[in-house]
């Protein structure tokens, strides 16, 4: 069985469950993140590492309330995902009660500089790409997955109208340039940690993280405007507002450690309005400073919290 066609087992798999109730969808992530919670699992391993890292004055009953509070939210947005990835567009965006800063994006768009959106991982992003390509084309840079079936299974969820993917690889730089240069919008997330000499280190929540250059440089480099994104959850059921504003203006500093500092303090700024709806699940501070002595902080402690 080819890639493609498992792929497209794995969609109808993802609509079957994206047809359940949003209430019962919620139900059943929640029970998801009982689960992680119970066995101890990567997702709650990763999580409480990077809040005793980002949040260490904080105390130990509050940072577990809210490593439980993350997990419940990490588990209802992956459930939630896979419905926005297979209903119509339009039910999507009938989500967004409020959209704060959509006449910013209008604007830069018909100012024919192209337009760089800098959407962190907060809240849903996918719905936020959704809202993109209603306005217009846009390519979206990604990692590709490692495997071949979760590459061709995203670009048919995120194979959209008006959504290009551009893999986060070498021919990105050029094909993004290109975007740039004929007015268009490219959307990336920023919080990625790049490969070790495609970065910078810069404070995240106090912590040095590698952080990616790229950004920061096709904004110099292209003149663009950058802007910063995200669609924020709100109450307890599916309901989003989407945020637009514009970047300061040292986000595309030539110096790229002036660059990368201003990126990560926008992006904390955003995660710290309500920090259950940030993705503390991935491990941001792997790689470390160079000369620093740091290792890995996840290799000792993370199986240090795996079970006997």
């Amino acid at each position: 069985m080819s890639p493609r066609t498992k792929a497209r087992l794995l969609v109808f798999a993802a609509s079957l469950l994206g047809r359940l109730p949003w209430p019962w969808l919620y139900r059943l992530g929640d029970g998801v993140a009982a689960l992680w919670l119970r066995r101890n699992a990567r997702e709650s391993r990763v999580t409480r590492i990077n809040l005793e890292l980002a949040f260490p004055q904080l105390p130990v009953a509050e940072r577990e309330a809210l490593h439980r509070r993350i997990l419940r939210t990490t588990a209802r947005q992956a459930l939630e995902t896979l419905k926005l990835w297979t209903q119509p567009t339009t039910r999507n965006l009938s989500l967004l009660r409020e959209v704060h800063g959509g006449g910013l994006y209008d604007q830069a768009l018909a100012a024919g500089r192209g337009v760089i959106v800098a959407a962190p991982h907060f809240g849903n992003w996918e719905l936020l790409n959704q809202w993109l390509a209603s306005r217009g084309p846009v390519a979206i840079v990604y990692r590709p997955p490692d495997s071949e079936v979760g590459d061709e299974f995203l670009q048919q969820v995120r194979g959209v109208d008006n959504v290009r993917q551009v893999r986060a690889e070498g021919p990105a730089v050029r094909q993004l340039w290109k975007a740039l240069k004929e007015g268009g919008a490219v959307g990336i997330l920023p919080d990625q940690q790049p490969k070790a000499g495609d970065g910078e280190f810069a404070p995240f929540f106090g912590v040095q993280a590698l952080t990616m250059t790229l950004l920061s440089r096709l904004a110099e480099r292209t003149g663009s405007p950058v802007l910063l994104a995200w669609c924020e959850r709100i109450g307890d059921g599916p309901g989003f507002v989407l945020h637009i504003e514009q970047a300061p203006g040292q986000i595309a500093d030539a110096d790229p450690r002036l660059a990368v500092a201003c990126l990560n303090r926008e992006v904390e700024r955003i995660a710290r309005r309500d920090p259950s709806q940030y993705q503390w699940t991935y491990k941001r501070y792997t790689l470390r400073p160079p000369g620093s002595g740091e290792v890995n902080p996840y290799e000792e402690r993370e199986w240090a919290q795996r079970p006997a």
